[in-house]
């Protein structure tokens, strides 16, 4: 069998390390807001190439908090809009109504599943005061053109990079385009910690302190709270073992992007839609294939021992939490939901899995 992502592998590549940094944490008797956590985000920010870098529990929160400080800091108010591609995982619009602000979905691009500029500009109006690009499967949004629109009107812009770390184009990555950036690091990610983690980057400092005192019930100080804040917070342990994976970051991406481009070059099945193959903008988070009879295609991949995954089944205007949208049309979006399928790539895929994926796809018939 062929896993999807083999996350033992994945861990067992640094388990030695692992087991020192948690040791280490261990032995230390601190496990909340202490050396790891604040050397991981000292790390991180340099990574990223940002000046500030939040640990906060998981993706989610990383993006609700910079909504909410933002409101904190009087520069968005309830009902201001924010545009949100259509075709996103749910998580990116939770946290724009978490906070009581009013996504707008605009379509993506089909060639490249992400945000379409074009639809984003069309989009905006007076109520307009940011826009969420959605790092969507590793891929770069394109940043260029979407912080030309937000200057050109005012806007915040507000990277999601839940699927994106180390994604580089013009020697910036994920997480430095925007005013701010949202990362997960859930274990499966590129940069994945042993259970639930996130964090914030920026650049401004403003925003950073805001954030700081958010994730912390709204203190800088204990028990002296300016702020209704919330607790999120990134855990010792998983900051010490985030710590060892960052180190081997930029390797194990180019290993995906080695891979993907032995996909891409080697799949000649017409019946199956590659992504387009890019230089280093994308880490390769999922390998997206879309085709028209998935469920069938999905079965004679399981039927030869290659367990895929969808992301996503069901876009987010068509889900009970958002019925108030469920008669929208968005087509694109739509044949997206409906099309796509994830194929396995990971840094612990060997060669010949590699080899006889690519086989079993060729040989792929309706």
């Amino acid at each position: 069998m062929i896993k999807f992502l083999d996350l033992y592998k994945v861990n067992n590549l640094h388990r030695v390390e692992i087991d020192e940094a948690i040791k280490r944490v261990l032995d230390s008797g601190w496990y909340l807001l202490g050396k790891e956590v604040e050397a991981f985000e000292k790390e991180f920010a340099e990574f990223c190439g940002t000046k500030y870098c939040i640990g906060v529990a998981n993706g989610l929160d990383a993006l609700t908090l910079i909504f909410r400080a933002y409101k904190e800091l009087g520069k968005l108010k309830e009902n201001d809009e924010v545009i949100v591609p259509a075709n996103t995982y749910i998580a990116s619009i939770l946290s724009v109504t978490a906070n009581n602000l009013k996504p707008i979905l605009v379509e993506p691009d089909l060639k490249t599943y992400l945000i379409d500029p074009k639809e984003v500009e069309k989009a905006i109006t007076t109520k307009t005061k940011a826009i969420l690009p959605v790092h969507l499967y590793g891929r770069l949004c394109d940043m260029e053109t979407i912080n030309s629109i937000a200057k050109k009107y005012n806007l915040i812009v507000v990277e999601d990079s839940a699927q994106a770390h180390g994604a580089i184009r013009n020697d910036i990555k994920a997480g430095a385009f925007g005013n701010a950036s949202g990362f997960s690091f859930y274990p499966g990610k590129n940069l994945g910690c042993l259970g639930d983690g996130g964090c914030v980057t920026t650049s401004d400092e403003e925003l950073a302190n805001a954030i700081k005192a958010l994730h912390n019930y709204g203190s800088h100080k204990k028990y002296h709270n300016i702020y209704k804040g919330v607790n999120s917070r990134l855990d010792e342990i998983q900051a010490a073992v985030l710590r060892v994976k960052l180190k081997y970051l930029d390797k194990e991406n180019q290993k995906r992007r080695e891979i993907a481009k032995y996909f891409c070059e080697n799949i000649k099945n017409p019946l199956i839609t590659l992504p387009l193959l890019g230089d280093k903008d994308e880490i390769w988070h999922v390998f997206p294939v879309r085709v028209k009879n998935r469920d069938i295609f999905q079965k004679y991949l399981t039927d030869n021992d290659i367990q895929t995954i969808i992301h996503y089944p069901i876009p987010p205007h068509k889900q009970q939490a958002y019925k108030e949208w469920n008669n929208l049309s968005f087509p694109i979006t739509e044949q997206i939901h409906n099309e796509i399928i994830s194929l396995p790539i990971s840094q612990v895929m060997t060669n010949e899995e590699a080899k006889q994926l690519v086989r079993v796809v060729n040989e792929y018939k309706e």
